[in-house]
C-alpha cells in the first residue's frame, strides 16, 4: 500500500488537518483491518474499487463511492474488494461543523453518503473527485467545494477549541474535573457543546487522544512491555489500559502487537 498526505491550504486549515491518498493492488487474500478511532471525521472518495464494512455480528456492507464517516466510538472493520484508490479529508476534531448538513451526533459510528449529505451537489463533487487525473486537482476541486461553506465562520466555538487544545496537548491524560477548572469553564457547558460540535463527549475525546498517544509508542516499541506503557500513558494500571485499548481497537494490546503489525500501521494513527 502507497500511503500519501497532503497539507491543506491556509483558509481551510482551521478545519481540515490534512488530505491522504491510499493506493493498492488487488489482494490475493484480502484482510481485514481495524481503523481506531482518533477524534477526526473523514470525508472518504473511493476511486478505486470499494470497500467492504463489517458490522454487526459478522455482517458486512459495501461503503458508498463517496461519504462521510462520523466519529468512531468504537473500532472499524473493512476489507478492500479488490484495487484500492482512496482520497480522504481528515477533519479535525471540531472541524467538520461548518459542512455538517445533519446533526454531527447522529453521524456516529456511520457512513454516510454525499448524496444524503449534499443532495445533487454531493454527487457533482464525487464525479469531480473520482474523474480526476491526480491528488493535487483532486485536491483544489475539494478545497472549491468546501470552501462554498465558509461563508460564516461563526461556527468556530472558541470554548470548544481551548478544550480540545487543551485535551491534544496533555495527550488526553486531564481529568475532566481538571480540565473545566484549567479553562475557568463549567464542566456540563463543556459537555453539552462538545456533543454538538464534535459529536463526542470531552471524556470520549480524551480517551481516545490518550490511546492514540499509547498506541504511537507501541507501534514504535521492541517489546510490549505493557506495565511500563500503563505508566507512561497515565492509567490507572494495567488493567483499565488493557480495558481502554480493547475498547477502541478491539484487541488487547499484545494481540494488537502480534498480528500483522506491520500492515496495520497503515490504519492505526494514519497522520
Amino acid at each position: 500500500m502507497e500511503y500519501q498526505v497532503y497539507e491543506p491550504n491556509e483558509n481551510l486549515s482551521p478545519f481540515i488537518k490534512c488530505y491522504w491518498t491510499l493506493e493498492g493492488p488487488k489482494e490475493r487474500k484480502p484482510q481485514k483491518q481495524t481503523i481506531v478511532p482518533d477524534g477526526c471525521m473523514e470525508m472518504i472518495f473511493h476511486y478505486g474499487d470499494l470497500y467492504k464494512q463489517y458490522i454487526e455480528e459478522g455482517n458486512s456492507i459495501i461503503q458508498p463511492r463517496s461519504f462521510i464517516i462520523g466519529q468512531l466510538t468504537r473500532p472499524l472493520d473493512i476489507e478492500p474488494t479488490q484495487k484500492t484508490g482512496i482520497f480522504a479529508v481528515r477533519f479535525r476534531p471540531e472541524g467538520f461543523l461548518p459542512f455538517a448538513t445533519l446533526p454531527i451526533k447522529e453521524l456516529e459510528n456511520k457512513a454516510v453518503s454525499l448524496e444524503i449529505l449534499y443532495n445533487k451537489s454531493g454527487l457533482k463533487i464525487e464525479q469531480e473527485i473520482l474523474t480526476a487525473k491526480s491528488a493535487q486537482e483532486r485536491i483544489q476541486k475539494i478545497e472549491l467545494f468546501l470552501a462554498s461553506f465558509l461563508k460564516d465562520t461563526k461556527t468556530i466555538d472558541h470554548i470548544v477549541q481551548s478544550t480540545i487544545d487543551t485535551i491534544l496537548m496533555a495527550n488526553g491524560k486531564l481529568q475532566i474535573v481538571d480540565l473545566g477548572k484549567l479553562l475557568n469553564i463549567n464542566r456540563r457547558q463543556i459537555e453539552r457543546r462538545f456533543s454538538a460540535k464534535i459529536g463526542l463527549s470531552p471524556k470520549q475525546l480524551s480517551k481516545i487522544i490518550k490511546l492514540q498517544a499509547a498506541l504511537k509508542i507501541l507501534l514504535n516499541a521492541d517489546d510490549t512491555n505493557l506495565t511500563s506503557l500503563a505508566y507512561v500513558g497515565e492509567y490507572y494500571d494495567q488493567a483499565h489500559f488493557i480495558r481502554d485499548f480493547k475498547e477502541f481497537t478491539g484487541v488487547t494490546p499484545k494481540e494488537f502487537y502480534s498480528n500483522n503489525l506491520k500492515l496495520s500501521s497503515l490504519f492505526y494513527g494514519m497522520e
